[in-house]
């Protein structure tokens, strides 16, 4: 049997886990439960009806939310003069080339997001076993392979998110802090789904959004009304 903390039972209890919620009401529950000693990150959580072994049903993308994430992201620019002097000009935390991918090497990964420009992606690529599986390694699909990298930088320190779908068929991601205004919090809530709609696949067949789930970093999962978000739009 599941044991909780108490916390989170006196949260169960403002809660029909049997209901799916209105979308307005669900954000203001999710506030109301976020009590922990910070900030917590709104997240929302997906479910897709898609079969992500197969490659043509593989749903990944990017948008950028309208109100920024609410969390300081880091910066790696990895590239050669002068790009890496324009990185850095606009914004970037890092930049460099050779410096950086020898510390990577050795472990270093204190970075959230890392761009690339594409004449060093012979070199990045053999970095793939270790960028990879932390999430970091660039990809022309989400932007980080560009030669516009003072765009990049600046698209992502705004609030530039990259979602994909995982090997059970969810899309999860942090779209917020729960001190955001209940407004804001809509709006990126909808930019993100509306998203995530129109990155369907054309092989994917049958109903495409199967469940969706808001919550706060260390609150419970609140089921919500799908047909009352798409209706925000």
């Amino acid at each position: 049997m599941k044991r909780y903390g108490k916390r989170l039972r006196d949260q169960l209890k403002t809660l029909d886990l049997k209901k799916s919620y209105p979308f307005e009401e669900a954000v203001s529950l999710v506030k109301k439960n976020a009590t922990a000693k910070f900030d917590e990150s709104f997240e929302i959580a997906i479910k897709l009806g898609v079969d992500p072994r197969k490659a043509d049903q593989m749903v990944r993308g990017t948008v950028s939310l309208p109100h920024g994430t609410g969390k300081t992201v880091r910066v790696l620019v990895l590239a050669k003069p002068p790009k890496d002097t324009e990185a850095l000009e606009a914004g970037a935390d890092y930049a460099g080339f050779d410096e950086y991918i020898e510390k990577i090497k050795a472990g270093w990964s204190d970075v959230d997001v890392i761009i690339a420009t594409p004449d060093v992606m012979g070199e990045v690529g053999k970095l793939g076993r270790i960028l990879g599986p932390r999430g970091l390694m660039p990809n022309p699909k989400s932007g980080t392979v560009t030669f516009e990298v003072a765009k990049a930088v600046q698209d992502v320190k705004a609030g530039k998110i990259e979602y994909r779908v995982d090997k059970t068929g969810n899309v999860h991601a942090a779209i917020g802090k729960c001190s955001f205004d209940e407004k804001k919090l809509k709006d990126n809530i909808v930019t993100f789904y509306n998203s995530v709609l129109k990155a369907k696949p054309t092989s994917a067949k049958g109903k495409y959004i199967k469940s969706v789930f808001f919550s706060s970093t260390m609150g419970p999962g609140i089921a919500v009304n799908e047909a009352t978000i798409s209706a925000k739009d």
